[in-house]
């Protein structure tokens, strides 16, 4: 290896003879008598050589250099002149339009191109999904989301080099430069703004903006709401976000408020066309729930009966862990500038005083209800309405043979004991011989398919039917109230299947008078209603028994009719795949939190955008997706609970 000191040792020496030997192998003698003697390197800084040394490159010695600057100086004819390079003007928005690569708006999205150049002091600023203005000739504004962003050279380079990695790992991320980059956006057009009679309207992308205009980022809230289709009026679930970040305009209050639609405007309201909560453990799911059933509660929220009647909605909510009843109760972690911001923004908040929870009774269990002071009021199921439900008795699945016989057992013990007949009373009717002798040899039950049915009756949790409470069908009153909140709380149960029975018995009793054109109960029927369910996978799933598909059969009815009869389902899970089809098809307005599993993202079907935001979505944050009520849009739901949540 040759030592680098040799070669320092080359460069420096001043030898004259090795200059001359060496000059001599590439140089005629004349060749070098013409040229002028060398100028001797270690004098330049002092003496006279310094300046009047001639200059090979310009062919003039330094005192002819000084005299041309002295008369340069004396005369300013021969001064250049200066001119302000500062630019005129201000400078608005993040960039501007390119053309380099194409600028075209199509039906087919996928072949709309799109593309802004971000300037660099902008740059920072700029994230996936931020909303931007493009202003057209004339008075109509381009609404635009960003869906890529990009960095491209600015002068062609090959920086995939050793040299070029090295130099940059020893660069800080301060010491990048800018504006040796282009920096684009690509954009997705979603509406054209234009005003008609004073009015912002939108309609539909039918107009490709000039080259160079200027793309600016949307901070006028009746633009951005307009864009997005969002209703000024409805109920509130939550503020505009983009990457977990609220949008921010210039109005105040300056964060952008999300409504669902809550008139008969354009159509019925979105409650009755029903709601899904879909979140993980630790999501925030059921404190945004509180968050917006207590909007439906808020007492200036009516709907129009078909009789004329403006009427409160009643909530009725399943609760398997015993946190609903909470909102009877003021959050005391909320402070006065907190409520008061939400009384700007129109927003329910404060414990509901007319909350009641309808405890189950069941033998061997009891409802501690210590961590809220709502109402309790005890019920039981009695067993008369297996008349009408007879899948409440199948203990366990049921085939298409054993069904029927079921149906036929429950007639016979009702005719002979009218609905005053109790569940101990059936199981003794089940053990006459006779009954099974008599239905075997008309043909009616095969002593098989009777042995079978007896068992799967006798499968049912004990102390479920006919406790020592009132029966739930004479609670019609208590159970719907307009404008109240009633909760069933199921955490106190000891089964799955006791839990399940209950859920099913009262939803089945609310559902049945709903749809009822000759109800048991006017109240009921006459009534605005949010039925919600939390863990709503563990009763609505889909299942190839014969009680499984009576009991999906019925909600999807219930959904089919929800907005005729004024009925809405509120579902909340955690496993949203695990619903049955029939029932979820009839959601309109699908609310997704953070979710981990795979199956249940793919399952709830929002814009694939949204899907990949969703694994990454702190607490609180959510998408929202309601075709019929706006754009698919990300919210941030609020950080303190409008009522009492938690321990």
């Amino acid at each position: 290896m040759t030592d680098l000191g040799d070669f320092n040792d080359f460069v420096g020496d001043e030898d004259d003879d090795a200059t001359t030997d060496s000059a001599s192998e590439f140089e005629s003698e004349s060749e070098l008598a013409s040229q002028p003697e060398p100028r001797d390197q270690s004098d330049d800084s002092e003496g006279e050589d310094a300046v009047t040394g001639y200059d090979a490159d310009r062919g003039e010695t330094g005192s002819e250099r000084g005299d041309v600057a002295a008369e340069a100086t004396a005369d300013d004819s021969v001064s250049f002149e200066q001119y302000d390079a500062d630019p005129v003007g201000t400078e608005r928005g993040l960039g501007a339009l390119s053309v380099s690569q194409g600028l075209r708006v199509s039906e087919d999205r996928d072949r709309t191109t799109l593309r802004a150049f971000v300037t660099a002091g902008n740059r920072e600023h700029v994230r996936l999904g931020k909303y931007l203005i493009v202003p057209y000739p004339g008075d109509e504004l381009l609404f635009c989301r960003i869906v890529g962003l990009e960095y491209a050279q600015e002068f062609q380079a090959d920086d995939a080099t050793e040299i070029h990695a090295r130099r940059a790992m020893r660069r800080s991320a301060e010491e990048f430069a800018e504006r040796d980059y282009k920096f684009v956006a690509e954009l997705d057009p979603i509406a054209v703004l234009f005003s008609d009679r004073g009015e912002l309207k939108r309609r539909m992308v039918d107009r490709v903006p000039k080259p160079g205009a200027t793309v600016g980022e949307a901070d006028d809230a009746t633009q951005i709401k307009t864009g997005l289709k969002i209703p000024e009026e409805g109920v509130f679930l939550g503020h505009l976000s983009v990457s977990g970040e609220k949008v921010r305009t210039a109005a105040q209050p300056p964060t952008i408020d999300y409504r669902l639609k809550d008139d008969y405007t354009d159509g019925d309201p979105l409650v009755f066309r029903h709601t899904l909560v879909a979140g993980g453990t630790g999501s925030g799911k059921t404190h945004g729930s509180k968050n917006i059933l207590r909007q439906y509660l808020s007492p200036e929220r009516t709907y129009e009966m078909d009789d004329g009647r403006d009427v409160q909605t009643a909530v009725v909510q399943f609760d398997p862990q015993d946190e609903y009843a909470q909102m009877h109760d003021d959050n005391p972690d909320m402070d006065a500038e907190t409520a008061q911001r939400y009384e700007r923004e129109g927003i329910a908040y404060g414990g509901h005083d007319d909350t009641v929870a309808l405890v189950p009774k069941m033998a061997g269990s009891s409802y501690p209800g210590s961590n809220h002071r709502a109402e309790q009021l005890e019920f039981t199921i009695p067993f008369s309405m297996a008349r009408d439900l007879p899948w409440l008795v199948a203990g366990s699945n049921l085939n298409d043979n054993q069904y029927p016989a079921l149906l036929e057992l429950l007639n016979r013990f009702f005719r002979n004991y009218g609905d005053q007949g109790t569940y101990d009373e059936f199981l003794t009717f089940l053990d006459d011989p006779a009954l099974k002798e008599e239905l075997h040899e008309s043909g009616r039950v095969h002593e098989a398919t009777f042995d079978a049915v007896k068992r799967r009756v006798r499968g049912v949790p004990s102390g479920v039917f006919d406790q020592d409470a009132r029966p739930i069908t004479d609670l019609d009153h208590e159970l719907v109230r307009p404008g109240g909140l009633t909760v069933v709380p199921t955490y106190h149960l000891p089964s799955s299947r006791a839990k399940e029975l209950f859920v099913l018995a009262v939803s089945s009793l609310l559902i049945d008078d709903k749809l009822s054109n000759d109800p048991e109960s006017e109240r009921i029927k006459e009534t605005p209603l949010v039925l919600g369910m939390d863990e709503a996978h563990n009763f609505l799933t889909d299942a190839d028994t014969v009680q499984a598909q009576k009991v999906i059969q019925k909600f999807t009815e219930a959904a089919k009719q929800g907005r005729k009869e004024r009925l809405g389902l509120f579902l909340i899970t955690q496993d949203p795949q695990d619903i049955a089809d029939p029932v979820f098809k009839q959601v309109n307005t699908k609310v997704v939190l953070n979710l981990g599993d795979e199956d249940a993202i793919k399952s709830v079907n929002i814009p694939p955008n949204l899907e990949d935001k969703v694994p990454y979505m702190e607490k609180g944050q959510m998408v929202v997706y309601s075709p019929d009520n706006s754009e698919p849009v990300e919210l941030t739901g609020l950080s303190t609970c409008v009522t009492r949540h938690g321990d």
